[in-house]
């Protein structure tokens, strides 16, 4: 009977594999008492090496399986040399603790392992030709014996990955050595793959010449353990065989060669070959000769073609043509900075690849991400395409190398440079380990603790690994992040500053180049505007030159970056000696990005600004966007106009109000429309227009009540012989003013007990006219002008009228039209029981019982379709008119008014001014089927916003598009669409307006 073993001598093991790093003790004792180990179990040497894994538990498992699949002679052999050779033991433990992969690899082929026993020197830093000799031995030579040609590929790759991972987790070389490595193997790969292919077939290997070009991190020679390998293929007819035939050929060469490389066999596979970054993409043909690619590139290509042949290099087959090709094309790629739209196609792609991102992902991409690999790659390309033309030292295919040469050249801060090279090393070290465990494709960094353990002891972290790994990952993305914006704009500032001595600097033209391909249409204005705000050691100076890489950043983001720039300056100037200012924008995270944004998406809001700059401060505090209110307003604007002395002075206060409340509806809705770092675009859009038209319609109504206190104090202190009211109509009273809609109104007053009727109408007049010069005097505040024309009678009618008077009026004399525009008034300013009176005065009139009769259907009918081809401005184009025009504002609120005439007498919910409220009223009455009301609701608001992104841009209103290309494109940044798709903006109003047209004419004119 065996006895149990001594509980001490269990205890002290798990203990001392415990201290060792293991995680499973009791597992990996047992795997230690494997008769296998008998001879090394108790060895120091061997523990300590495992304990020195990435992990230790996955190590002695592997190292397990790999004794175990040797022949019973030779497991000992194995077991000897691991414990008497360092080296080995530190490689192949190393790659037995990363690798799951690689462990499976050694299992099936045990004999592997003494690949990595030889340490002489070439064997630590081998190239392609290396590698050719490796792949050959092993596909070729005895070693692949028995084998197909591609399983012997697979083996020999394998066998050479061994060695690539062992040095790379031993570090005997660093991660940019090790990935040019894995790039030297795969360039000996598709070279031996494309050798197997021309035996396989050597007819189509004799009619033609083929060259395969290497692209992507392939061709910069800084691969990743699992990637796909990016081609492009050339080729060329060979002693005369005619050209098509010979395309044929190398096709099919071409194509035999990627299946070597991707098919699944028994030994799995290698990587995909990827030739989609051909001409055409998939839907070209996979080779064409060099004057094919010229015609291409010369006609056709579009800019991220020419930016990825930044990487092209000559991989494999013939060497004369893949030369050819490279030097025909090169002069191309560095001339592309040149190109019309170049700014707009470097921006499109950036944004495209964030866009792709899953939600869900995206704060794992090691890759894509933000603060991502991909951010440091697309930068020195930029860089590298903006300022190679001129410089050919630039012109490296490698990122690190190539952000180097940025630095020694001083287009990027050296600083910054050596910061940014350590955050890419660290995060592709990241990836690389990731994808080694397992040898599958990924980004992502792991999710489970143990993977996170197991990938912090791979870069050398012990303590508290996964806190430790989860930090420092975040911190590099950040530094990433904030060194992505310096890289491109610090340098501008160094140029202009002069502030260090023995730095290599941009030259002025190479700024202006840099500036011209970040979407700055005047550089030189540029300069001279950073000039002024970064000079000197001032204080302001210093925290300004902090500010700008990313304000520059933000400006270069819009539409109009110079406008952006010089608008800056201007706020600046006016508040740069005050403390709060830059305190605010320096320490309030959001208030830079949203000021940022303003003084870049028109004039309207900045204009705003520059009036009383102070009221920046609104862009910084937590609730400074969000709309005060009617009743909150009010008080201010009265307490203001009762402080206040003569009337102008009053009216004055109360217009500088409105002057603030405007920018900060302005400001909410550009930031609303555009989104910032900590908050996505708006995606409700009739929500924007919504608070707009309310906010607007506010703040109308608080000036108007203002400059009424103020009218009647000026003459009659503190009473008026009678009582006033202003009523709003239009959008007005339907609340949905845009920024640039005058103030529709109409006049009512009833004279006080003891007052004559002259002498209140005389009173009345008066106070109106008042009103209405008040509010447009001369003045750095926008007007209010105050249209009365829908009064009863028009401008041919007295301007004020009595109660009374209004009632015989619409009793005797009312037209079917003034019972219409009665369905938006609503009272705005003045005796709040005289406009309730008003109300309940018109409401039989707005909403007729029994509602309308045919005739008034037929008459409202016939003076829309006059209105029609009469009002519609001459020359305007009427799709795109945004009010009169077909499906816009003006079709869809006639036909929700008229449905409001027909049945607002029963329907209590379509008893309001607001037209999006009535319609949804109308829906859930059944009176609109829901499809229909969805497509006037989006046409509505589009026509809306429309007319806001003028005034916003432009800075005076207007219905139509605007016909400057950088205003129609700052347009459509507001509407939400990327530069460079103001037609598809276009396409998109006309489409939408016109479905909604298809509605008014069933609904309205019963077609």
């Amino acid at each position: 009977m065996a006895l149990p073993a001594p509980q001490g001598r269990r205890s002290s093991t798990f203990t001392r594999l415990l201290r060792h790093g293991f995680i499973d003790p009791s597992a990996a004792g047992k795997l230690l008492d494997a008769p296998e180990l008998a001879s090394v179990r108790d060895d120091s040497v061997l523990l300590e090496a495992l304990g020195a894994t990435a992990d230790p538990d996955l190590a002695l498992l592997g190292l397990v399986r790999l004794v175990e699949a040797q022949e019973p002679d030779e497991q000992q052999a194995l077991l000897s040399t691991l414990v008497s050779a360092k080296p080995l033991r530190d490689r192949l433990l190393g790659v037995l603790g990363a690798s799951e992969a690689l462990a499976d690899h050694l299992t099936r082929h045990p004999h592997d392992w003494q690949s990595l026993v030889t340490y002489e020197s070439v064997d630590l830093h081998p190239t392609t030709p290396e590698f050719e000799q490796a792949l050959a031995e092993g596909i070729w030579g005895e070693r692949g014996a028995g084998l197909s040609r591609a399983d012997a590929l697979r083996v020999a790759y394998r066998r050479s990955l061994l060695g690539i991972a062992a040095r790379d987790v031993c570090g005997t070389t660093d991660v940019a050595e090790a990935a040019a490595e894995l790039a030297d193997l795969a360039t000996a790969t598709v070279r031996a793959a494309l050798e197997i292919a021309s035996e396989e077939q050597p007819e189509d290997a004799a009619v033609c010449l083929l060259s395969v070009i290497a692209m992507g991190k392939c061709g910069g020679r800084e691969l990743n353990y699992v990637s796909d390998v990016d081609v492009i293929f050339v080729g060329e007819s060979r002693d005369g065989t005619p050209e098509d035939e010979a395309v044929r050929a190398a096709t099919r060469l071409a194509a035999r060669m990627m299946r070597l490389c991707s098919d699944v066999t028994p030994e799995g596979t290698i990587w995909p070959v990827d030739a989609n970054l051909r001409p055409e993409g998939r839907n070209g043909p996979l080779v064409r000769t060099l004057s094919s690619h010229l015609a291409y590139y010369q006609r056709w290509a579009k800019t991220w073609e020419f930016q990825a042949l930044l990487k092209a290099r000559p991989m494999a087959g013939d060497v004369e043509l893949g030369t050819a090709y490279v030097d025909a094309l090169s002069p191309m790629v560095w001339q592309v900075s040149e190109r019309e739209n170049f700014v707009t196609d470097v921006r499109q792609m950036r944004r495209r690849v964030v866009e792709n991102i899953p939600a869900a992902q995206v704060d794992r991409e090691l890759k894509l991400g933000p603060g991502g690999l991909r951010d440091v790659e697309f930068a020195v390309q930029l860089l590298q395409l903006v300022h190679g033309r001129s410089d050919a030292t630039l012109r490296s295919a490698t990122t690190l190398e190539a952000l180097a040469a940025l630095a020694a050249g001083g287009y990027v801060g050296r600083e910054d440079a050596a910061a940014l090279d350590t955050a890419y090393r660290f995060l592709r070290t990241l990836e690389h380990r990731i994808q080694l465990y397992r040898m599958r494709r990924t980004h992502l960094m792991p999710e489970e603790d143990a993977d996170l353990r197991r990938l912090a002891r791979s870069l050398g972290v012990r303590g508290e690994p996964v806190h430790t790994l989860r930090k420092e990952w975040k911190w590099h993305a950040r530094e990433v992040r904030r060194l992505h914006e310096k890289l491109f704009y610090r340098p501008l500032l160094d140029a202009v500053a002069h502030l260090e001595t023995g730095e290599t600097r941009l030259s002025a033209k190479a700024a202006g180049h840099r500036l011209e391909a970040l979407g700055y249409a005047d550089p030189v204005g540029a300069l001279r505007h950073l000039e002024a705000l970064a000079s000197g050691v001032t204080r302001k100076a210093a925290i300004q030159r902090t500010l700008l890489p990313v304000l520059l950043a933000w400006f270069a983001d819009s539409a109009d970056p110079d406008a952006g720039l010089l608008n800056f300056r201007k706020v600046s100037d006016a508040l740069g000696k005050t403390p709060w200012y830059l305190r605010l924008l320096r320490d309030e995270g959001a208030a830079a990005e949203n000021l940022a944004r303003v003084l870049s998406a028109g004039r309207f809001a900045p204009d705003l600004l520059l009036r009383a700059p102070e009221a920046v401060a609104l862009l910084g505090a937590p609730d400074g966007l969000r709309p005060r209110g009617r009743a909150a307003l009010e008080q201010e604007v009265l307490a203001a106009v009762g402080r206040a002395g003569a009337s102008e002075t009053a009216v004055a206060a109360a217009r500088g109000v409105r002057r603030r409340e405007l920018f900060r509806t302005a400001a909410a809705d550009l930031i609303g429309a555009y989104g910032t770092e900590g908050s996505p675009a708006e995606e409700d859009r009739g929500h924007l227009v919504d608070a707009v038209g309310s906010a607007v319609s506010d703040v109308n109504a608080v000036t108007l009540a203002g400059a009424l206190r103020a009218a009647v104090r000026e003459q009659w202190g503190d009473t008026l012989p009678t009582r006033f009211t202003v009523i709003g109509m239009g959008r007005f009273g339907g609340h949905e003013l845009s920024y640039g809609s005058d103030a529709d109104v109409l006049f009512v007053h009833e004279p006080r007990e003891g007052a004559s009727e002259q002498e209140a109408a005389k009173a009345a007049q008066a106070v109106a006219n008042e009103m209405r010069r008040l509010l447009q005097l001369p003045s750095a505040d926008p007007p209010l002008p105050i249209d009365a024309d829908l009064r009863p009678e028009g401008r041919s009618g007295p301007l004020v009228r009595t109660l009374a008077s209004y009632a015989a009026y619409y009793r005797r004399w009312s037209l079917v039209w003034e019972a219409q525009a009665l369905l938006r008034a609503e009272p705005v300013a003045g005796d709040v029981e005289l406009g309730q009176r008003f109300v309940e005065l018109i409401d039989p009139l707005r909403y007729p019982a029994e509602g309308l009769g045919d005739d008034a259907v037929r008459e409202i009918r016939r003076l829309k379709a006059r209105m029609e081809s009469e009002r519609l401005p001459r020359g305007a184009d009427p799709t795109t008119h945004a009010k009169l025009g077909r499906g816009g504002l003006s079709d869809v609120e006639w036909t929700v008014q008229l449905m409001q005439m027909r049945h607002g007498w029963e329907i209590p919910g379509l008893r309001t001014t607001r037209t999006r409220e009535a319609l949804a009223a109308a829906h859930a009455a059944d009176l609109i089927g829901t499809e229909e009301a969805q497509t006037l609701d989006e046409a509505w608001v589009l026509a809306a916003r429309v007319r806001n992104a003028v005034m916003l841009v432009r800075g005076r209103p207007g219905d139509t598009f605007p016909v400057d290309g950088r205003e129609l494109a700052a347009v459509g940044r507001y509407l939400g669409y990327e530069e460079g798709h103001v037609g598809e903006m276009l396409d998109d109003y006309r489409r939408i307006t016109r479905r909604a047209r298809g509605v008014v004419e069933e609904l309205f004119y019963g077609a």
